[in-house]
């Protein structure tokens, strides 16, 4: 049987691209680069190793249509309202003056007009890819220069589909002015009319279409909805006339306005990466290398004078808008680069004839170069801003505004993320909302999610087992996670997932059956509780009930069960643990929080004379006071006092002894 063609050519581009990527991260280098230099080192301007370059372009198109849909996904309605001040400001100023500015720049070269308009255009937009990976690395996303920085990039991506609706139109080619005017005209109505239909779309049909999707519980159906809509709705886009780019991000939003969307990015973002590492591939094959051999100084000096400008018109902008001179310096350094979305655009322009061969090789150069310098950028731009700061004025450094948030409204913190709304979860969920803990639900059942958003529920759809899922719970700032799902092979993907973006967190585990405890602490799990465990407590709990066993002395049983159980199973598996030798020291020992109730027999009392070290032999670590302070370690003289929350520390036989002093009904220490 003869070897498949274009198999071949994909094995070469995968080999190369992760071999080329790999050695790229060495050197702190962004993957889409190294994508670009793949494709470079494989097309006909390279070795040649690849026998059709259109095969790869034309897959390569279905990871541009991915992109804009992510792109619409990633753009809620409700999001862009809530930023709209510094988003059409600031993003607005930069777009409109790079396109003003390298226009000027273009025409004083001896430009035509629409190419030095269409031009204009390219550099104005920057790589949201590139520089949310780099930020989200140095840890500055959240900071106030990376929200100036997400403000433009929102703003810069909007523009992407009107450009592309636009650039056809600067050919002018068929038409004479009026007849373009009308194209125009139609053009226009047909993006609206389209628009409208999709938002009754978004409003009425794909909620209940993805409703009954979900209701399969089958993942792979999900995924297969997601993309046909995707690519149903670019193509209905091209027969009416517009853009797949255009169809695929009304796509994008259609989805952002359900309660699936999170969990239809999860499933998506694979996929996009997969062909969008074929679209820049693709990008690079197009790249001539021999037109840096041949005008290296036309080409350094482009990549330098697309720096300087985009940096200093970016800059420029923030600080109009109110912000100190570091940000906006950051702000500008980070936005500096020709983006992905460029590409796309270049392309549009090159099939219209508004490029030629050698525009488009240079502006592949310059993109390319500038790209590669981002991480260069961003390591420099702190020490670039401080030399800056010591002699501009004062009001320029310090600026005159706080730095716009992008998010309003309280973000989750300190919370509990609750997989699972089975019996576990609801109990849970419940016991959480009446002493005031806030949590997030995470479910896959969606008539559940829908009856308890209904019901005011803090519940979201989606699977844990996916890192968009998680953040989208707030799992990063959560103290505690809580897995009560009943797939094993999920709840370990969701321990690994939660473990990796919190590894601070604390996990705790609903298990079916023993053996399922291993693993689980493998992963890196706190603690685990096993339902066939604690089944057969309340079965010996039960029978010993019925033989008239005193109460105190059945718990004394579970107690202990418990705690030789449970011991244990942290045993076995305390290799895996990272604070082993901690363990040793603390295992039989507990914590427990008492309530001082009025008339207890601490109530009023010192600690040294309260009782509790002497009575139970356990101690008071902690006091947290009715008035919200706390008081640690405290002194014997330190007073309790009704309602105050005490910590204590001790074995369990220790603990259950002192729990009875802080009772009303407990007996009084002197009398012990």
């Amino acid at each position: 049987m003869n070897e498949p063609g274009f198999l071949h050519d994909l094995l070469i581009l995968f080999g190369l691209g992760v071999t080329v990527v790999l050695l790229f991260h060495r050197a702190k280098v962004p993957p889409i680069v190294g994508f670009l230099i793949t494709g470079v080192l494989c097309g006909p301007y390279g070795f040649g190793l690849i026998s059709d370059p259109h095969e790869v372009e034309s897959i390569a198109e279905i990871g541009v249509v991915l992109l804009l849909f992510t792109v619409g996904i990633e753009f809620s309605l409700k999001q862009l309202a809530r930023i709209r001040n510094f988003l059409l400001v600031g993003g607005g100023l930069q777009v409109l003056i790079t396109i003003g500015t390298v226009y000027a720049i273009e025409r004083l070269a001896g430009e035509g007009t629409k190419v030095a308009l269409f031009l204009g255009m390219l550099v104005a937009l920057s790589s949201t890819a590139i520089v949310l990976r780099l930020l989200a690395d140095r840890g500055e996303l959240d900071g106030p220069a990376g929200q100036a920085v997400l403000g433009v990039l929102i703003f810069q991506d909007l523009c992407v589909v009107p450009m592309v609706l636009f650039t056809p139109f600067l050919t002018g080619s068929g038409a004479s002015e009026g007849g373009a005017a009308s194209d125009a005209i139609a053009v226009v109505v047909k993006a609206l009319l389209f628009i409208g239909g999709a938002v009754v779309a978004a409003r009425w049909v794909v909620p209940r279409l993805l409703h009954y999707v979900v209701a399969t519980r089958r993942r792979e159906v999900f995924l297969l909805a997601i993309i046909l809509l995707c690519l149903g709705t670019a193509w209905a886009s091209a027969r009416v006339g517009l853009s797949l780019a255009l169809g695929a991000f009304i796509a994008g939003l259609v989805i952002s306005e359900s309660e699936y969307s999170h969990q239809a990015l999860g499933e998506i973002l694979p996929l996009r990466e997969v062909f969008n590492s074929l679209f820049f591939i693709s990008i690079g094959m197009l790249f001539d290398v021999r037109t840096v051999v041949h005008a290296p100084v036309t080409v350094f000096g482009a990549i330098l004078v697309v720096i300087v400008v985009k940096t200093v018109i970016t800059t420029g902008a923030s600080i109009a808008l109110g912000q100190s001179l570091r940000i906006a310096i950051l702000a500008g350094l980070a936005l500096a680069q020709i983006g992905e979305f460029s590409f796309v655009l270049s392309k549009v322009g090159l099939s219209s004839g508004l490029l030629d061969a050698a525009h488009y090789q240079l502006f592949l150069a310059v993109a390319v170069g500038t790209m590669t310098l981002t991480p260069v950028l961003l390591a420099i731009a702190p020490r670039i801003a401080a030399g800056l700061e010591g002699i501009a004025p004062a009001r320029f450094a310090s600026g005159r505004a706080a730095p716009l948030a992008l998010h309003t409204g309280e973000p989750l913190a300190d919370h509990v993320v609750v997989v699972g709304y089975g019996v576990n979860g609801r109990n849970l969920a419940r016991v959480l909302g009446r002493v005031g803990i806030p949590f997030i639900v995470i479910e896959l059942n969606p008539q559940v999610v829908r009856t308890e958003r209904e019901r005011g529920r803090s519940i979201i759809y989606g699977d844990a087992t996916r890192p968009e899922v998680l953040e989208h719970a707030g799992v990063r700032t959560a103290r505690v996670v809580v897995i009560a799902i009943s797939d094993a092979a999920g709840t370990r993907g969701a321990v690994d997932v939660a473990r990796r973006l919190n590894p601070h967190v604390h996990l705790i585990v609903r298990s079916r059956y023993v053996h399922e405890m291993d693993p689980l602490f493998t992963l890196g799990t706190d603690e685990v509780i096993p339902e066939e465990f604690e089944t057969s407590i309340e079965i010996f709990s039960r029978v010993l009930h019925r033989y008239l066993v005193p109460r105190d002395e059945i718990e004394r049983q579970i107690r202990e069960i418990r705690r030789s159980g449970y011991e244990m199973f942290r045993t076995i598996s305390a290799a895996h643990g990272p604070a082993l030798g901690l363990q040793r020291f603390l295992t039989g020992l507990a914590f427990e929080v008492y309530r001082v109730e009025e008339g207890s027999p601490v109530d009023g009392r010192e600690v040294a004379e309260s009782g509790v070290r002497d009575a139970s032999g356990a101690s008071i670590l902690a006091i947290h006071r009715a008035d919200g302070t706390m008081v640690f370690n405290p002194a014997p003289e330190t007073p309790i006092e009704t309602e105050d929350l005490c910590l204590v520390l001790g074995t369990h036989e220790q603990i259950s002894a002192a729990s009875r002093l802080f009772r009303a009904s407990g007996q009084n220490p002197t009398n012990a």
